[in-house]
């Protein structure tokens, strides 16, 4: 007599990263070491080590922060092998370089890429290597983008759902990131009027393009994010909060306290860096077992 048939379960093959992806990401956490350096460091020093002078310092240190941030995203992602827990940061970092270099192209004339236009020989290297960055990044990431979703494997379930507070939390942040940030890189003007230190068009471009980048990775992450698999946006996120805060108080002079935008801009960025500290404790290895 036959044995029952026994059913086995499909294996499905995880997507992987592909070493290109990998080695892309390598290259970006060099240049975010380098742009981080540069801006939260020396932010007082952006007319001889920076692509463009930065006025005021506190603009310098808050881009600083934001490259911080994504540097920890990029070192945390190459250690991952998988292509899931990478998707929303290189989106993110896509959309980044894209609006970056329309609001490069806009106010080319600002940057150091003429001998009269830099106070040093670093800062006219500084401009053109920035060039040529946000010219290749956003191609070579929308190539690198369709190959790996394109590859072999599947992604895992999804089993570590957001919970509900904090998915409301990160869905309101997402909301005043992304409005501010679209608000600022289509009508720079109006920075003058709501934002709590003075923005070039420029700064305030640049500004709305790290504000949508970060509101987008919130938004994916509140919408259907998976919490363990989104550690690594958890940590950037804290780290962001902690870094604008640093720089905010370092330069604290330069912020017009008198007004709400002052207030309402610190505000948000406590409430960043929390939900990110909690986002990060919850998908810890304590807790990524929960569910069995």
């Amino acid at each position: 007599m036959d044995p029952a048939p026994t059913a086995v379960a499909p294996i499905t093959t995880e997507r992987r990263a592909l070493p290109a992806t990998r080695a892309v990401l390598a290259i970006f956490a060099v240049l975010s070491t380098l742009a981080f350096t540069s801006l939260f460091v020396f932010s007082d020093r952006s007319d001889e080590w920076f692509a463009w002078t930065i006025v005021p310092s506190l603009s310098a240190g808050f881009f600083g922060a934001c490259f911080g941030s994504t540097l920890v995203v990029e070192i945390l992602s190459l250690r991952q092998r998988a292509w899931a827990p990478i998707r929303v940061n290189a989106l993110a970092i896509f959309v980044f370089a894209t609006l970056t270099l329309i609001a490069t192209l806009l106010h080319v004339g600002k940057f150091h890429l003429q001998a009269d236009n830099a106070a040093t020989v670093q800062a006219q290297a500084a401009a053109w290597f920035w060039l040529v960055v946000y010219i290749v990044v956003p191609v070579a990431l929308a190539i690198l983008m369709l190959l790996q979703e394109r590859a072999p494997g599947a992604d895992p379930p999804d089993r570590h759902p957001v919970p509900a507070v904090l998915r409301v939390a990160l869905g309101v942040e997402s909301a005043v990131l992304l409005v501010d940030g679209v608000a600022l890189f289509a009508v720079p003007s109006s920075a003058a009027t709501w934002w709590p230190w003075p923005l070039t068009p420029l700064t305030a471009q640049v500004t709305g393009a790290w504000l949508v980048a970060f509101g987008l990775v919130s938004g994916v992450t509140a919408a259907a994010g998976d919490l363990v698999r989104q550690r690594g946006a958890a940590v950037a996120y804290t780290v962001l909060g902690v870094l604008v805060l640093v720089t905010t108080l370092r330069f604290r002079a330069t912020v017009a306290w008198a007004g709400a935008s002052a207030w309402i801009y610190l505000a948000l960025a406590v409430a960043v860096t929390l939900t990110g500290a909690v986002g990060w404790w919850l998908a810890s290895p304590a807790h990524e077992g929960r569910d069995g």
